[in-house]
């Protein structure tokens, strides 16, 4: 009996034992892969592109314009008018136009206003509006502000981009804990095997009760369901991490059976997210993106207001140009010259002035949520850093607590072979020390997903 007692535990220590060597897929190789292929992160890019291209069409409101008429009448043989007008137009910065033109007309029936030299008329002039647009006007403004959205869409890419690292990283937590889970159980279902078949030798010897096979029977049983049930939840999470591993041309990869998630991941990932100096220091949130988008909205927002302010002045511009004939442009004689004067004001300013309410209305919104994100954002970070710091001090309890229930699982073997406990006692102990490595597993998986929390809090992928 002793030595099939001896036997018995033997073989339980190598099915224990047993490892593998498959291929370790690490964290970072699967965070390098997401960041370079996976769609989404492509996306987040796409807000920056959106932007410059922006600019550039803003940029465009002071590209000079060359402008050019041609109207001409033949009737019964007679040429009724030919007009030629041409133009070009540089706007500058201020508001301010510089205008170039050449006109030409001939005809007899051309309308004495549009009457010119026979060799045309050239002028050379300038427009500069008074009081509305001249500090500030339309072209003015969207200019501005696109400058302004490449930094907002700098700081959105950043908020994106973590978003789908994070979502990502938590998959692969997931995948690592029903990996273990995997194992956790391939183990105890063999264990619980070779403890059946060691059970049915000594029932056969006549030194165990028959009821005690079924006792060993119904844990086979339970394993295999347990088993089925983790692999189950394996093959859901690998479909889950597959959604995230992608090749060039948008190519998309599935995980294969012989990869396993990296085995010291919890030794690793602060390195890995770059979050060491997080976890111990006091950090500062003014470059953070949220903040930075927050700011630079509300800098769109000032320039809107801005304009809006600048809407409540009259509307007058006023323009001259110098006129002369092609041929006389030594001669100068500033008596030659057209001006013009454009005045428009309306009287109440009910449209203007409800618009730079609004426009102060939402300069305060912001305001109140960049001021509410800023003690969000330390308050979470401080959160964090606790979470973390309490999840070690649990992991290292619950690391004890394991190591007490398996030495109290070998010595209740010991006493099993020697006849001194009962197949049900050695379960109750075989079922609380796998409980509490289930719960370790647990804690192992909320303390990744607690530092990538914190990589996500603080919104830093490059």
């Amino acid at each position: 009996m002793k030595n099939i007692g001896i036997l018995f535990l033997l073989f339980c220590s190598l099915a224990w034992g047993q490892e593998q060597n498959p291929k370790e897929f690490s964290y970072n190789e699967f965070l390098g892969y997401v960041k370079k292929y996976h769609p989404l992160a492509k996306r987040a890019q796409l807000e920056i592109n959106q932007a410059q291209a922006n600019l550039m069409m803003a940029r465009g409101g002071f590209d000079p314009k060359i402008e050019a008429d041609f109207d001409q009448k033949q009737f019964k043989g007679k040429e009724y008018y030919s007009v030629f007008n041409s133009s070009f137009k540089i706007p500058t910065w201020y508001g301010i136009e510089v205008k170039a033109g050449f006109d030409n007309s001939e005809g007899i029936f051309v309308n004495p206003e549009n009457s010119l030299p026979n060799q045309g008329l050239t002028s050379l002039g300038i427009t500069i509006p008074i009081g509305q647009g001249l500090v500030i006007n339309q072209r003015m403004a969207d200019l501005r502000k696109a400058k302004i959205q490449i930094q907002l869409s700098q700081a959105e890419r950043k908020l994106q981009a973590v978003e789908v690292l994070y979502n990502a990283s938590v998959a692969y937590f997931n995948w690592k804990r029903n990996h273990s889970e995997v194992q956790l159980y391939t183990n105890y279902l063999n264990n619980a095997t070779i403890r059946y078949k060691g059970v049915l030798t000594l029932i056969k010897n006549g030194d165990k009760p028959a009821i005690d096979s079924v006792e060993a029977g119904i844990v086979v049983k339970t394993r295999r369901w347990n088993l089925e049930e983790s692999k189950l939840k394996l093959a859901k999470s690998k479909l889950e991490i597959s959604n995230y591993l992608w090749l060039d041309n948008n190519i998309p990869l599935e995980l294969q059976d012989d990869i396993i998630p990296e085995s010291k991941l919890e030794q690793t990932i602060s390195e890995t997210l770059k979050i060491n100096e997080l976890l111990t220091e006091k950090l500062s949130v003014e470059n953070h993106p949220k903040i930075n988008s927050l700011e630079n909205k509300l800098a769109i927002l000032e320039v809107d207001r801005k304009l809006k302010a600048n809407n409540l002045l009259p509307k007058m511009d006023v323009g001259y140009h110098y006129l002369s004939e092609p041929n006389y442009w030594n001669d100068t004689n500033f008596n030659n010259y057209k001006i013009g004067v454009n005045f428009k004001f309306p009287l109440f300013l009910r449209k203007e002035r409800g618009s730079l309410q609004l426009a102060k209305y939402k300069i305060q919104d912001t305001k109140l949520t960049l001021d509410l994100e800023r003690i969000q954002l330390k308050n979470k970070i401080n959160a964090q850093q606790t979470e973390i710091r309490s999840i070690e001090k649990q992991l290292q309890l619950i690391t004890e607590l394991v190591k007490d229930n398996n030495q109290m699982l070998q010595s209740e073997e010991r006493l099993f072979t020697l006849g001194e406990s009962s197949i049900f006692l050695l379960n109750s102990r075989e079922n609380n020390l796998v409980s509490i490595q289930l719960t370790q597993l647990g804690l192992g998986n909320r303390f990744l997903n607690s530092n990538a929390e914190l990589f996500k809090i603080m919104a830093n992928p490059d």
